[in-house]
């Protein structure tokens, strides 16, 4: 136990108290007893800045696009503030980069249709084993039109992913590979950078779904060199709203399914009806709350690149106490990497299995302690299958943190 506490990460570099602050919902009490949120993988809870931004919203511009009066020319004003901090947030080249949406799944439905418009049968799509299932069914519906869809094997018990495997898969028909940043179920962070120089050296397009990363760790899709990649607000402290970066000159070339009227220009070609403005005051509210704890006063790229590396640095402690101690309750086996010198390579997301207990039992217990967890398979089929947890096992998985 000396060995190991050497390397575990221990380093905290935020003001907790100052941080609890921001956020209203640490203050509920139910049954006279404080809310522990555990349940973070399916959701964050939300600062002041956050409310008071949808409020605002609300009270002072509410209003559609592209009208000549006020309230109208302060919610495109809004619109465009908030496609700025985007871009900054994951480091794309222009705001016209960015595309907003209901959510990650949506948006990847709707830009696979339109790749799709250029697949022919006996394309090849690869995907991985660590994926949500929001980053593989809309490939498989593509098998309709006669795509094949490959899977890149993981390796076990680390959960991460088998490169080698992701190279066998990799041919010359293969013209895209959909790839997550970081495991919604066991966490795992793939080297994007490596899969990346693969994709491109088969001449496909990279797709990275960074839902499950982004309240983690810097997003940097230049560093990455991805082709496209999908976010949600509500994993970092926002609203409901989903983010997509692409290529300027693939997101020119590909033909969205859009009505008549709609612009042809982006990035509005690829929003398709009237978006959740309240949702995207909501959201630059959230990029305001990150650049202030980089510390800055307006949002700009380097100050949320220094807050997320903050934030990681505290994870990655707090997932080395977490992980020890659900090591010493006999019976847990945790999924994924649980070497104290290789967290960096984990989002701080913890699943395990406590056989003969139930998840649902386990997390109705803690519920009652107020202690709120998520049960079940969290939408990572192949990852579940891969694993060979049948039903009955499936009831008995929860994660934590």
């Amino acid at each position: 136990m000396g060995e190991t506490a050497r390397v575990i990460p221990t380093a905290i570099d935020l003001d907790l108290q100052s941080v609890r602050q921001h956020f209203p919902a640490l203050s509920l009490r139910i049954d006279g007893r404080p809310v522990v949120y555990m349940d973070n993988p399916a959701g964050t809870q939300v600062p002041q800045r956050v409310i008071d931004r949808t409020a605002a919203y609300w009270q002072t511009m509410n209003a559609n696009h592209g009208g000549v009066f006020a309230t109208s020319e302060r919610s495109d004003a809004l619109i465009v503030e908030a496609r700025a901090a985007a871009a900054a947030f994951v480091n794309a080249a222009s705001p016209e980069e960015i595309v907003f949406g209901p959510n990650m799944t949506t948006l990847t439905f709707a830009v696979s249709r339109a790749i799709a418009r250029e697949l022919r049968p006996g394309d090849e799509i690869v995907v991985t084993r660590l994926e949500h299932d929001g980053n593989v069914s809309p490939w498989l519906a593509l098998q309709e039109q006669g795509v094949v869809v490959r899977f890149a094997d993981i390796r076990t018990p680390e959960c991460t992913l088998d490169l080698d495997d992701l190279g066998r898969q990799l041919s010359p028909r293969t013209r895209l590979v959909a790839v997550t940043h970081a495991s919604n179920a066991v966490g795992t962070i793939p080297d994007l950078q490596v899969v990346s120089r693969a994709a491109h050296a088969a001449g496909a397009w990279l797709w990275v779904d960074a839902v499950h990363y982004g309240p983690h760790g810097p997003i940097d899709v230049q560093a990455i060199d991805c082709d496209f990649l999908v976010c949600s607000s509500y994993k970092f402290y926002g609203p409901h709203v989903g983010i997509l970066y692409g290529r300027r000159e693939l997101l020119e070339r590909l033909r969205p399914y859009k009505v008549r009227p709609a612009s042809d220009e982006l990035p509005g070609r690829w929003e398709t009806g009237t978006q959740n403005h309240e949702g995207l005051a909501g959201l630059l509210g959230a990029y305001e709350y990150l650049a202030d704890l980089g510390g800055s006063a307006v949002v700009r790229r380097q100050a949320l690149e220094a807050a997320m590396q903050r934030i990681q640095g505290h994870e990655q402690a707090l997932a080395a106490r977490l992980i020890v101690g659900l090591g010493q309750i006999g019976g847990v086996q945790i999924y994924g990497i649980t070497a104290p010198d290789q967290l960096h390579r984990r989002a701080p997301t913890v699943s395990l299995t406590w056989p003969p207990h139930r998840p649902q039992a386990l997390a109705r217990w803690l519920a009652a302690q107020q202690i709120f967890t998520w049960h079940g398979d969290h939408y990572a089929t192949e990852l579940i299958a891969r694993h060979g947890l049948d039903a009955e096992l499936l009831q008995a998985r929860h994660a934590l943190i």
